[in-house]
């Protein structure tokens, strides 16, 4: 199913129709502030199953990410110091992936690597979808590296590669081509792993 919501002002309706897939564990394409993303209930762990069997994540290996509303939650699911939380609080909303520590909340699937990253993008259809479903979301790029390139921003072309293996392709518009900025956090410095969209303001 492909929707359209404008991001400038989400339509409430289409947005609660999104979060009743979101509860019932189905798969979600959806804009952010860099590229088109796939994302689930992060505490639903048979749809974060999915989306790993999907995009060939083995989150023995790989960072799983997440999704919150604001940061206002944020030690409920990641361990944040109070200097983090400042750097945090600078650069978000916005591009980055903080890299921290997990806390006990989070599912098991998400503890074999002991850390999570953690997003707040600037765009207010995943941010409202995320508000209203009460919970984080998890999120991996639609993007593939060797991709033709119309197939991860463009939201019908995205819609026509997935639309068997997801229940809902948001059209929010033309996506970005440039991941986010991913910092780990967790050596109490500031280390860029991967410098995307967003320039990091210590």
């Amino acid at each position: 199913m492909l929707v359209k919501i404008y991001p400038e002002n989400p339509n409430q309706r289409e947005i609660s129709r999104i979060v009743e897939v979101l509860q019932n564990g189905g798969l979600v394409i959806y804009p952010t502030d860099t590229v088109y993303a796939i994302g689930c209930d992060a505490l639903n762990v048979r749809a974060v199953e999915k989306i790993c069997q999907l995009k060939g994540i083995n989150p023995n290996k790989s960072n799983l990410s997440i999704i919150c509303y604001d940061l206002s939650n944020i030690s409920e699911y990641a361990r944040v110091d109070n200097q983090t939380f400042k750097v945090m609080k600078k650069n978000l909303p916005g591009p980055f992936t903080f890299i921290l520590d997990t806390t006990s909340q989070l599912p098991k699937i998400y503890k074999n690597r002991k850390t999570v990253g953690i997003r707040v993008p600037d765009n207010s259809i995943i941010r409202e979808l995320v508000k209203q479903l009460g919970n984080p979301v998890m999120t991996t790029s639609v993007k593939d590296d060797d991709e033709v390139l119309e197939y991860s921003t463009d939201p019908e072309l995205i819609h026509e590669k997935y639309e068997n293996s997801v229940d809902v392709v948001i059209d929010g518009g033309y996506g970005g081509i440039e991941g986010s900025t991913i910092v780990d956090c967790t050596n109490n410095e500031y280390e860029i792993i991967r410098q995307g969209k967003g320039e990091l303001i210590l």
